[in-house]
């Protein structure tokens, strides 16, 4: 019994041991469990309970930037101002430009929507021509109510600088600007209906134009040529007096001078003048439409300046405008003009020696005002650009060959366009349109985008 009790004590201390060494083991993996467990919800707490909300990004960027903003805007010469904003921040990872433009830059027809210039009020004349020798045309207005004209210089691709204006005497109306004075710079010369005068304004240079030098004229002087008639070099100025049924003609006298008119009797109300040599004499003849008298009077070039009475040709009712331009590839200027009244242009062909066929007749749109004869579509024939001025849009009857045209295709533009010009005046080759817009003030440009 004594040698069984001693193997139970000894074996009782070792199960004593082992219960020992089992405790120490438990206590040892509970706490390193309670570690673990400590840590982990220490980590959820850092990590996730406790950490601030991000913003929302859009995109990621590896640098942040300060939030900056940068505002330019440019008043055009326009009744609309362009304002161009550019934002950079740091939710984007590029700079978008925002623009708001006049028109729409796609091409969906032969010419895009008009961009529009602001004028004075009430603009009738229109010339294009470069007159700041960076052969660019740039746009020359009367401004009829306002007692002036302005300049808009083209600073390429087609856009022009806000206006300059010159003053003129009263109701400034018909338009020319060619170089009278032999120096290679076009001068402006003006019809002032309410003045009763013609004022001339020399080119300086780069543009800019002189005080205005008038000249007395007839009563209402309302349309101007200034075309060298008596063959010494120097252009002369053609005027018409519609309420005194008479043309006018002031010879150059040399450095941008004038004598004293000379008149000659028309039909009734005068009114649009072209001067080109109808009869193959190589001296220029006198065109002008008889608003009143629904005719055209041609003046034929006797020598010197002086000129025959004139024949006169049946036109549609109250022709307005007229162009004088070969539309049949004879060598011979043929005559085109609007009629108003008929809502129609009417084409009389030269059949030689300065006499002319019976019109013929295209539809317009309504109240065809003014019109510009010029191959736009370049297949070397002259077409057909007349302003309808009741429709606000711009007529384009394309020349089908031998004299004939199309039926018009239209264009808007803004209200009641007056006057017309064709130029190239973003330098891609193709003839775009200018309107004047009297009731809106402005100058709209409609450029050429065919292909």
């Amino acid at each position: 019994m004594h040698s069984n009790q001693a193997y139970y004590d000894i074996d009782n201390g070792n199960y004593k041991r082992h219960k020992c060494q089992q405790r120490r083991w438990m206590i040892s993996i509970s706490i390193i469990i309670l570690i673990i467990i400590a840590v982990t919800l220490s980590l959820l707490l850092k990590f996730v309970i406790l950490s601030p909300a991000k913003p929302e990004t859009t995109t990621t960027s590896a640098t942040s930037l300060p939030t900056t903003e940068t505002s330019s805007t440019v008043t055009l010469p326009s009744p609309t101002t362009i304002t161009t904003t550019t934002t950079t921040t740091t939710t984007t990872t590029t700079t978008t430009p925002t623009t708001t433009t006049q028109h729409s830059t796609q091409c969906n027809t032969t010419y895009m929507a008009q961009a529009t210039y602001s004028t004075g009020s009430n603009p009738r004349g229109l010339v294009v021509v470069d007159v700041n020798s960076d052969n660019q045309p740039d746009i020359i207005v009367t401004n009829y109510e306002d007692n002036n004209v302005s300049v808009l210089l083209n600073i390429g691709n087609g856009t022009f600088r806000e206006q300059t204006t010159y003053s003129t005497d009263f109701y400034p109306i018909g338009l020319s600007v060619v170089d009278i004075n032999s120096d290679n710079k076009p001068d402006i010369i003006v019809a002032n209906y309410g003045g009763e005068t013609i004022s001339v304004l020399l080119n300086t240079g780069s543009g800019t134009f002189t005080t205005q030098t008038t000249y007395s004229a007839g009563s209402t002087p309302d349309d101007i040529a200034v075309v060298d008639v008596n063959d010494d070099n120097k252009p002369d100025i053609i005027v018409t007096y519609h309420w005194a049924n008479k043309v006018g003609v002031f010879l150059n006298t040399g450095n941008g001078t004038f004598t004293e008119q000379i008149t000659y009797p028309t039909e009734f109300g005068p009114d649009s003048v072209s001067v080109v040599d109808v009869n193959s004499d190589n001296q220029p003849d006198i065109i002008v439409t008889n608003h009143d008298d629904d005719y055209v009077s041609v003046l034929l070039n006797i020598g010197n300046g002086t000129f025959n009475a004139p024949i006169t040709y049946s036109t549609g009712h109250h022709p307005q405008d007229v162009a004088v331009v070969d539309v049949n590839s004879d060598n011979k200027p043929d005559i085109i003009t609007t009629n108003h009244d008929d809502d129609n242009v009417s084409v009389l062909l030269n059949t030689g020696n300065g006499t002319f066929t019976t019109q013929t007749t295209y539809s317009t749109g309504s109240y065809p005002w003014s019109l510009s004869v010029v191959d736009v579509n370049n297949d070397s024939k002259p077409d057909i650009i007349v302003t309808n001025n009741l429709d606000s849009n711009v007529s384009v009857l394309l020349n089908a060959g031998n004299g004939t045209f199309t039926a018009q295709k239209t264009y808007s533009t803004s209200s009641d366009p007056l006057c017309v010009a064709v130029a190239d005046v973003n330098s891609d080759n193709k003839p775009d349109i200018i309107v004047t817009n009297i009731l809106d003030n402005n100058a709209g440009v409609l450029l050429a985008c065919w292909n």
